[in-house]
């Protein structure tokens, strides 16, 4: 029997140190997150009793840049160090010993950090994670449990007489406020709050910006319920300072179907958030869709908090790459120039699907039956009636043709939604579709750039999934995506994300998306299943990613 060799990861696994996390006072009660997906993964380092015995030792360059990890981007010359090390080994073949292979492996060290519970997902440490006094008195399954028996409710639903019918208390100088979404001025006060004091990057160089548009498109799905809109404001002034939003939807978790609310937008003035509002937002938008008799829920988070059912890795693929690396979105190799990563990124004029064209309001129960059969393949998925399947791929189409948007010839005014279709000119119908949706995030401090217009992977689906033909599938799911980018390329987006979720991990790669440093928590409250196939494969065998199908806005 031949001895295998060492791999690079291996390499690298006893050449850094061993990542602890910082110490950092976990006591008190956690705060929920203030925040959506995350988008970087920071750890500390700490020093064994050996090396403290020589303090006044010079730090080598190798453990300088380690502690370079600490950043959002793993710099060059941490990379570059390491690789010097692991090109000495002789056990590591010469084709492994790559920059790229070295910075993957570090990309994974840092996932095992967590893991091992060392540092959160998303930058967020051990005291992110701590008692979670306040997670600990809500029906989640909690951090030390272990995988359920059965898949179920956690607490029994109760009368609509049992559910508490006065707001909970809040400080004196607010009061609560339900935000009428409908009204364009109560519109544009949520949207001012959330481009102001929601999700941010760690070096506070991005943050979403949700249009308008967006927001009544995303707010106001069929059946949705304006309660479920939560605001607090001055009550002096009647400013809004906090928001928190749900809407329902029906949720299919391994064959268990059951009526959820979709928890989104918690978010809190930045000035106020030593006032401890985020607990009694969850908790009074609890009550508002326990009234309406509902008693599950689904929410994604870019931290840690008790439990997970499973997290997705964010990918990017770069489209607009003057303006990404111009604005530190992303980085020129040192092994290439910036023409040749043009090159590199360059997609195709026009779609290669013969046929492609937009849906319309006919192709809406064609592309209902599609998706329910496509979807049912994964574990967790939202089934749609008729009038969310025309609301979430018809209704965001905007206003006027393609080009009515000045500059931009693949967009309309006010565009949210991009669906386009396939269909069989023999039966007439719908083979194959493809979405996308647009999440622009403000550039914080660039001089020439306001914007990075990003669209996000959202729903596709295939016939040829039906086949059993995992090859063909896989190929069809590339061109899908591979259509989509020539698309959001026309309609000048500068990037284009996807999750690992649904069929997207075995196409990422191919299609030069790039591993992010952001990470989405699933959860679901008042509801137990063991963890589901999300960037890694399921504990059950499932491929990484087919154990996901919900695409969270």
């Amino acid at each position: 029997m031949s001895e295998s060799k060492p791999t690079t990861s291996e390499i690298i696994d006893t050449t850094v140190p061993t990542v602890q996390d910082n110490g950092a006072d976990s006591s008190g009660e956690d705060e929920p997150p203030n925040e959506g997906p995350s988008t970087s993964t920071a750890a500390s380092t700490s020093t064994s009793s050996s090396n403290k015995k020589k303090k006044k030792k010079k730090k080598s360059n190798l453990a300088k840049a380690v502690d370079a990890l600490r950043g959002q981007h793993i710099p060059d010359a941490a990379v570059e160090a390491i690789l010097e090390k692991v090109k000495l080994d002789p056990g590591v073949p010469a084709e492994e010993a790559t920059a790229e292979n070295v910075r993957a492996a570090l990309d994974q060290l840092k996932i095992m950090d967590v893991v091992k519970g060392k540092a959160g997902l998303g930058g967020h440490n051990k005291k992110d994670m701590g008692a979670h006094k306040f997670w600990s008195t809500q029906p989640v399954p909690q951090l030390n449990e272990g995988p359920p028996i059965d898949d179920g409710y956690i607490e029994p639903s109760v009368p609509h007489d049992q559910v508490r019918q006065e707001a909970y208390p809040l400080p004196k100088e607010y009061e609560w406020s339900t935000v009428d979404i409908r009204e364009p001025e109560q519109s544009k006060e949520v949207y001012n709050l959330l481009s102001l004091h929601y999700v941010e990057d760690d070096d506070a160089s991005f943050r979403f910006q949700y249009s308008a548009e967006f927001l009544q498109w995303a707010l106001q799905a069929p059946g949705y319920h304006k309660e479920w809109h939560v605001g607090v404001r001055v009550a002096s002034t009647k400013k809004l300072v906090a928001f928190i939003s749900g809407v329902p939807m029906t949720l299919r978790v391994r064959g268990k179907t059951f009526i959820a609310s979709e928890i989104n937008w918690l978010c809190i003035h930045k000035k106020l958030r030593s006032k401890r509002l985020a607990p009694v937002l969850i908790k009074e938008v609890t009550r508002q869709v326990h009234l309406k008799g509902i008693f599950q829920a689904i929410y994604t988070a870019g931290v840690v908090i008790p439990t997970p059912i499973t997290t997705c890795r964010y990918h990017h693929r770069s489209l607009n790459i003057p303006k990404l690396v111009e604005v530190r979105f992303t980085h020129v190799p040192r092994s290439m120039t910036l023409a040749r990563m043009i090159r590199l990124h360059q997609v195709d004029n026009k779609p290669s699907l013969k046929g492609l064209r937009e849906v319309e309001e006919k192709d809406v129960v064609g592309l209902a039956e599609l998706y329910t059969r496509f979807m049912s393949r994964y574990d967790m998925w939202p089934v749609m009636t008729l009038e969310e399947i025309t609301h979430n791929f018809v209704s965001g189409k905007g206003r006027g043709k393609l080009g009515a948007e000045a500059g931009r010839p693949g967009r309309r005014q006010g565009q949210v939604t991009w669906t386009y279709v396939l269909e069989d000119p023999q039966t007439h119908k719908i083979t194959d579709f493809f979405s996308f949706y647009t999440l622009p995030s403000t550039i914080i401090n660039s001089p020439r750039h306001g914007v990075l217009d990003a669209a996000y992977l959202y729903y596709y689906a295939t016939d040829i999934a039906f086949s059993q033909d995992e090859a063909a599938l896989k190929a069809r799911v590339s061109t899908l995506i591979s259509n989509a980018l020539v698309i959001a390329n026309n309609a000048k987006f500068d990037v284009f994300n996807a999750l690992t979720l649904m069929d997207n991990v075995e196409v990422l790669k191919d299609l030069k998306f790039g591993p992010g440093d952001g990470y989405l928590n699933y959860y679901l409250y008042n509801w137990r299943t063991a963890p589901l196939a999300g960037m890694n494969p399921g504990e059950d065998g499932r491929p990484a990613g087919k154990g996901v199908g919900v695409v969270m806005l």
